[in-house]
C-alpha cells in the first residue's frame, strides 16, 4: 500500500533534521541535525552507529572497482580515493569472481590498510560454507582482519531462519568476530524493506544487534517499497549504522531525466546515512562522489519538496529500482551453491 501524501510529508520532514547516531536514540530522538560540514572542503565523516567508529561519508564500492581491463587502473582507483579522505571501503567475496577483492587487497599494501575502514560481504548462509567464504576474503584482502563483514544479498524471506537455524552462517560469524578475524557484523540487501524488517526481528529474537545494515537508499526509493521510510527509523532507535547503496541505481536512475547525480548523492547523505557507497569505475565518477560528499549541505523542506514532485511519477512503480522488482541484480539466487 502506498503511504498518504500526509505520510509521505511527514517522511520528508523528519529527513530534512538529517543524520541520527546511538546518541540521537539514547536521547528518544530519531533524527537529529547533521553536523556542521567542515569549512575547508575535506571529506567529512560520521559515526557509524553505536560502534564509535568514524567513516566518511562518501563509501568506494567494491564491485565497479574489479571491472578496469588493468588492475593498475583498479589500485590508482582505490588508492587515490583514500588519499582524498575515504576510508570506508565496500566488497563482497563474490564480486567479479574475487578480482574485486584480490585488487583491493594489492592496493592496501604500503600501509594503505592502516588507512581504511575495510568491509566485504559473503553468500554463505551454511555455518561451513561462511567460515570457507570468511577466509578466502581475508587471504584476498590480505589482511588479519576485516572491519565489518556482512551477510550479502538478504533478499527472500526464508533467509533470516537460514542464518540463524541450527548450523546457519550466524555461528561462523560469531566464531570470526570471537577469533579476531572480523570486527563487525551487519547484513545487505536491495529486494524489499520487509525483509530487511524480518532479518531484524530474527536476530532480536536471537538477542542479537547487528552493527551495521545497507541497503538501497535513493530518489526513487521515497516513493515505492521505500528503504529510508520503513527500515531506516528502525536502525537508528537501535544504533545501527545505516549504509547507503545504489543512490544512482547503476545510472538507471538517472534515465529518468527528472534529477542530476549530485542530486541523487546529496539525497543519500542527507538521510541518517553513516556513509553513501558510491560504484566508481574511473577518477572520473571518483571525483564525482568526492565532489558531492565535500559540497554536501542539509537540504531544505523546499528542496526535498521538489525533489519527491520531480521524481513521484518516476519513482511510483519501481521502474527505476529494478533491483527490487526484478531478478536482474539477485546473483545469489542464480547460484544457489554460494549460499550453501
Amino acid at each position: 500500500m502506498k503511504p498518504s501524501k500526509q505520510n509521505r510529508r511527514e517522511f520528508l520532514e523528519k529527513v530534512t533534521l538529517g543524520v541520527a547516531g546511538a546518541g540521537a536514540a539514547a536521547s528518544g530522538n530519531l533524527l537529529t541535525a547533521h553536523p556542521a560540514p567542515p569549512a575547508n572542503g575535506e571529506m567529512p565523516y560520521r559515526s557509524l552507529g553505536r560502534s564509535g567508529e568514524e567513516v566518511s561519508l562518501l563509501g568506494l564500492g567494491g564491485f565497479n572497482i574489479g571491472i578496469q581491463a588493468d588492475e593498475q587502473e583498479s589500485i590508482r582507483i582505490i588508492r587515490t580515493a583514500i588519499d582524498n579522505g575515504v576510508n570506508f571501503l565496500d566488497n563482497a567475496w563474490d564480486y567479479n569472481g574475487g578480482a574485486s577483492e584480490i585488487r583491493m587487497g594489492k592496493a592496501l599494501r604500503d600501509g594503505y590498510r592502516k588507512k581504511a575502514f575495510l568491509m566485504t560481504k559473503i553468500d554463505g548462509q551454511a555455518k561451513d560454507i561462511a567460515a570457507r567464504q570468511i577466509d578466502e576474503c581475508l587471504q584476498r584482502l590480505q589482511t588479519d582482519t576485516i572491519d565489518l563483514m556482512q551477510f550479502h544479498e538478504i533478499i527472500r524471506f526464508e533467509y533470516p531462519d537460514l542464518i540463524f537455524g541450527p548450523g546457519g552462517a550466524i555461528e561462523a560469524m560469531l566464531a570470526a568476530k570471537k577469533a579476531g578475524k572480523i570486527r563487525y557484523i551487519g547484513f545487505t540487501g536491495h529486494k524489499d524493506p520487509d525483509i530487511h524488517l524480518k532479518m531484524l526481528a530474527t536476530a532480536s529474537q536471537h538477542d542479537f544487534t547487528f552493527d551495521a545494515v545497507q541497503m538501497p537508499l535513493n530518489v526513487m526509493d521515497m516513493h515505492f517499497k521505500s528503504f529510508a521510510h520503513k527500515v531506516v527509523p528502525v536502525l537508528v532507535k537501535q544504533g545501527i549504522g545505516v549504509l547507503g547503496m545504489k543512490s544512482m541505481g547503476a545510472g538507471v536512475i538517472l534515465k529518468s531525466n527528472t534529477v542530476t547525480p549530485t542530486e541523487c548523492l546529496h539525497y543519500a547523505m542527507n538521510l541518517p546515512t553513516s556513509v553513501v557507497i558510491n560504484g566508481c569505475e574511473s577518477l572520473e565518477r571518483l571525483e564525482q562522489g568526492l565532489h558531492a560528499a565535500r559540497t554536501f549541505r542539509p537540504l531544505t523542506q523546499a528542496e526535498l519538496d521538489a525533489l519527491s514532485a520531480r521524481t513521484a511519477a518516476a519513482g511510483r512503480d519501481g521502474k527505476f529500482e529494478r533491483f527490487k522488482t526484478s531478478e536482474d541484480y539477485d546473483a545469489t539466487s542464480s547460484h544457489p551453491e554460494w549460499r550453501g
